[in-house]
C-alpha cells in the first residue's frame, strides 16, 4: 500500500513538472514574476522600508524620554572631613537616578521633520513603482525580441519545407531525364543553406529566451516558453489614430511615478528650509527626575545603606529655555544651503519632465514609423506573394530557372517575416505609449 501511494505521488509530481515546463508565459505573468523576484526592486523596497523607520523615529521624537543611571565613585588621598578639617581618607559614594525630559517647543522643528520624512517615504514608494515600471519595460522588450525570433524561425522552417519539396521534385525529374545533376546539386546546396539559417535562428531564439529568464531571475531557461499572441487580434484593439505626444505627456505627468517622486522631494525641500529656520527660535523643554545617594568615609561612622537612600532621596522638576543669540552664522548658512537644495530639486524635477517628454516623443515617432512599415510590408508581402505564385508556375512549366525560383521564394518568405515583425513592433510601441499614460503594459 505504501509503495502504491509513493508511486501515485511520484506520477503526480512528474505530471506537474511537465505542465510547468509546458506553461506558456504571458507578458503579464513575466512582468509580475520579474517584479516579485528582481533583486534591484528588492533593494529599492529596502530603501522604502528604511524611510518608514525614519518617519517612525521622527514621530516618536515628541515622546518623553526616560533614562536611569547608577554610579559608584571612590576618592583617595587628602580631603575635607565632616569636621571641616583635612585628612588622608578614603571615600566611596553610590548614586541612583531616574530622569525624563519632554520637548515642549523646538521652533517647529519636530512637525517639519515629521512632514519631511512623510514626503520622503512617499517619494521612496514612487521610486519603487518606477523600478517596477523599468523592469516591466525591459521584460517587454525581451518578450518582443523573442516574438521576432519565433517569426524568423518559422520563416526558416517554411524555407526548408519548400526547398525539400524542390529537391524531391528535381530528383524525380532527374530520374526521368528531365533535369540535370547540376540543378539537383544546386537545390541541395540551397537546402543545406536553409537548414543552416534555421539552426542559426534557433540558436538566437534560445539566447534571447535565456536573456529573458535571467531577467526574471529564473534558475534555468529549460522548458520556458512564452505565449505567442496573434498580431491580428492585437491590432484590432488598437486605435488607428495615435494620440499626439503632447496629450500623452500631459497624462504622463500625473501618472508616471518618477515625476511624482521628484515633486514630493521638491515639497520636502520646503520643510528642510523650515527645519533650518527652527534654529532661529528659542527652544523649551521640561525635565523631571528622582535621585538618592549613599556615602561612606573611612574612619567615620556612616548610616546604614537603606537609611541613607531614604534620607538622601530627592526629586526635581525643571524648565529649560534656550535662546539662540549668535552661533557663528551657522544657522544662516544652513538656511541658505537648504534654499540651494530647493533650487537643485526644481532643476531635477524639470530635468525628469524633459526626459519623460523626450522618451514619449521617441516612442511616438517609433510607433509612427512602425505603422508605416506595417502598411508598406503588407503591400510588399502581397506583391511578393503574387510574384512567387507566377514564378512557381513558370518554373514548373520550364519557363524559369532554379535561381529565379529561389529568388522569388526568398523574397516572399522575407516579406512575410517583415510584415509580422512590423506588426509586433507597432503593437509594442503603441502599448508603450499607453503605458506612459498609466495603463498596464500587456499584449
Amino acid at each position: 500500500m505504501k509503495k502504491l501511494l509513493l508511486l501515485v505521488i511520484l506520477v503526480v509530481l512528474v505530471k506537474l513538472d511537465i505542465l510547468a515546463q509546458n506553461k506558456q508565459w504571458t507578458l503579464r505573468e513575466c512582468c509580475e514574476y520579474a517584479v516579485a523576484h528582481n533583486i534591484s526592486i528588492k533593494q529599492t523596497d529596502n530603501q522604502r522600508r528604511k524611510q518608514e523607520l525614519s518617519l517612525s523615529t521622527a514621530r516618536n521624537s515628541r515622546l518623553p524620554d526616560l533614562s536611569a543611571s547608577i554610579g559608584e565613585n571612590f576618592s583617595f588621598g587628602r580631603g575635607l572631613t565632616a569636621e571641616n578639617t583635612y585628612s588622608n581618607t578614603n571615600t566611596s559614594s553610590t548614586s541612583f537616578s531616574l530622569g525624563t525630559s519632554v520637548p515642549l517647543f523646538t521652533g517647529f522643528q519636530i512637525p517639519n521633520t515629521i512632514k519631511l520624512n512623510q514626503l520622503n517615504l512617499e517619494a521612496a514608494t514612487m521610486d519603487l513603482e518606477k523600478a517596477k515600471n523599468d523592469i516591466c519595460v525591459q521584460v517587454a522588450q525581451a518578450y518582443v525580441q523573442i516574438l521576432y525570433d519565433m517569426e524568423i524561425c518559422d520563416v526558416a522552417r517554411r524555407q526548408i519545407t519548400i526547398d525539400s519539396l524542390q529537391v524531391h521534385r528535381l530528383q524525380v525529374m532527374l530520374d526521368n531525364g528531365k533535369a540535370s545533376q547540376a540543378e539537383l546539386s544546386q537545390q541541395l546546396a540551397t537546402l543545406a543553406q536553409s537548414r543552416l539559417t534555421a539552426t542559426q535562428a534557433d540558436n538566437q531564439l534560445q539566447l534571447d529566451i535565456l536573456a529573458l529568464t535571467q531577467l526574471l531571475e529564473l534558475p534555468s531557461p529549460e522548458g520556458f516558453t512564452i505565449f505567442r499572441p496573434s498580431p491580428d487580434s492585437q491590432l484590432s484593439t488598437l486605435n488607428a489614430q495615435l494620440i499626439s505626444p503632447d496629450l500623452i505627456y500631459q497624462e504622463a505627468l500625473t501618472a508616471r511615478p518618477e515625476v511624482a517622486a521628484e515633486q514630493l522631494r521638491l515639497q520636502g525641500t520646503e520643510n528642510s528650509i523650515k527645519i533650518a529656520q527652527s534654529a532661529l527660535y528659542p527652544s523649551l523643554s521640561f525635565s523631571a527626575g528622582l535621585g538618592t545617594n549613599y556615602y561612606k568615609t573611612s574612619g567615620f561612622e556612616a548610616d546604614g545603606f537603606g537609611t541613607q537612600l531614604k534620607n538622601n532621596f530627592s526629586q526635581y522638576l525643571g524648565l529649560n529655555l534656550q535662546i539662540p543669540i549668535f552661533n557663528r552664522f551657522s544657522t544662516r548658512n544652513n538656511i541658505r544651503s537648504a534654499r540651494i537644495d530647493r533650487e537643485t530639486q526644481e532643476l531635477q524635477l524639470d530635468n525628469v519632465k524633459k526626459t519623460l517628454y523626450k522618451e514619449i516623443q521617441q516612442v511616438y515617432y517609433n510607433a509612427i514609423a512602425a505603422q508605416e512599415k506595417w502598411k508598406s510590408s503588407e503591400q510588399a508581402m502581397l506583391a511578393a506573394q503574387d510574384a512567387f505564385t507566377l514564378m512557381q508556375a513558370k518554373y514548373e512549366n520550364g519557363k524559369a530557372n532554379l535561381t529565379e525560383f529561389n529568388e522569388a521564394k526568398m523574397n516572399y518568405l522575407k516579406s512575410e517575416s517583415n510584415l509580422v515583425q512590423a506588426q509586433y513592433e507597432y503593437i509594442y510601441q503603441s502599448r508603450l505609449l499607453d503605458f506612459y499614460r498609466g495603463r498596464e503594459l500587456n499584449f
